[in-house]
């Protein structure tokens, strides 16, 4: 195992800067992340934060977490091209150690105001991911890794994912984020258990792992469910630490973890001291496990064949579209059924017939406030 450093997923955020400022100040933080596409609408980076960047940059101790690439999606589109263009230039500006990406395609119709959702593991659906990761590869010159994701349709996703991420990664030595939290998600609303979950996912490709909190929805689908949300604006849970306690023993090439929180879950006193003590108590665990050994794997891959034309699936497009119309416009849940009952989506590849309906409504909440964005 490789010596591993206590991260922060830092961002141009008023409360996410004043809770990581006391760590960085005491020398705690290690290696920052940070989600360089989020500034899209920043027209101007204060030069403060670019001394920041450009100070854990020189160190190598600088990665990059994209959130709009939308690597799924069925048709090669401008946006996705401009995303490119601009992940070569921040990464000639700054040095990333490695740029990772969300597992899913983004809703909606306007590029930056969409939520990551799952998608069906086909061979079109594998042909087209490992494309887009070999032109991020080739865009940021350093290794390229997939975040796993927290929302399933059902059971039977949860349990495919990790055999698909492997394969997704596979042709670009990609390497994986394991999100914790994620986990904990998944174990909760599909009643399983830690050890079950993490023994579906390729564990030697885990170069990092991500720990955060979220909230709790109750369920209308479905009476008497309640749903884990993945939306990083809570401390993080007991559970998630004991987690992380049995998961770093178990991913040799690990390298970096690192604590999520939304500036939105930061807007007091209280919860900032809360990030605070997360942390510590994640950067105490890892100097706990710690070693330095040389690590196993580069996660760079030998050699790149990328086709000049991307691949494409126009079939696959029209029903993502279609998905995202449904959930993003949905008033209520009979009429949403009716509505993906009507779709192309049915009895396809997508088996929207086999989708627990608390996720099916969880997915139209999580659209909708992607949208409101």
């Amino acid at each position: 195992m490789s010596q591993i450093f206590s991260t922060v997923a830092c961002n141009l955020d008023n409360n996410i800067l004043a809770a990581c400022l006391p760590l960085m100040d005491a020398a705690r933080v290690e290696a920052i992340e940070w989600s360089f596409d989020a500034l899209y609408a920043v027209t101007e980076v204060p030069v403060w934060f670019e001394e920041l960047l450009t100070v854990f940059s020189n160190e190598n101790r600088l990665i990059g977490h994209g959130v709009f690439f939308s690597l799924f999606s069925g048709r090669w589109l401008p946006e996705q091209q401009q995303w490119l263009n601009d992940l070569r230039a921040v990464s000639r500006r700054y040095q990333f150690d490695h740029v990772t990406e969300h597992f899913g395609f983004m809703t909606g119709r306007d590029f930056h105001h969409g939520a990551p959702l799952n998608i069906p593991y086909t061979p079109t659906i594998l042909e087209i991911g490992r494309d887009r990761l070999k032109r991020m590869q080739e865009a940021c010159s350093c290794p390229v890794g997939l975040e796993n994701l927290a929302f399933s349709y059902s059971l039977e996703e949860v349990k495919k994912q990790g055999d698909f991420l492997d394969k997704l990664l596979g042709p670009v030595n990609g390497f994986m984020i394991l999100d914790l939290h994620n986990l904990y998600c998944q174990a909760h609303n599909f009643n399983l258990s830690f050890e079950a979950l993490i023994s579906l996912y390729p564990l030697h490709r885990v170069r990092e792992i991500h720990i955060s909190g979220g909230s709790w929805e109750v369920s209308g689908a479905a009476p008497g469910k309640t749903v884990r949300r993945d939306t990083h604006d809570n401390a993080v849970p007991e559970e998630v630490f004991g987690y992380l306690d049995n998961a770093i023993d178990l991913c040799p090439s690990l390298k970096y973890v690192v604590l999520e929180q939304l500036g939105a879950g930061l807007d007091s006193d209280s919860s900032r001291a809360a990030f605070g003590h997360d942390f510590l108590r994640m950067d105490d665990l890892i100097k706990q496990k710690n070693e330095t050994i040389a690590p196993l794997n580069s996660f760079l891959p030998e050699a790149l064949q990328i086709p000049a034309q991307p691949p494409e699936d126009e079939s696959l497009y029209r029903q993502q579209l279609e998905l995202s119309q449904i959930l993003e416009t949905a008033v209520s849940f009979d009429g949403l059924m009716q509505a993906l009952k009507a779709s192309s989506l049915a009895h396809s590849a997508w088996q929207i017939e086999s989708w627990d309906p608390a996720m099916i409504e969880t997915a139209a909440q999580i659209a909708q406030k992607w949208k409101k964005r």
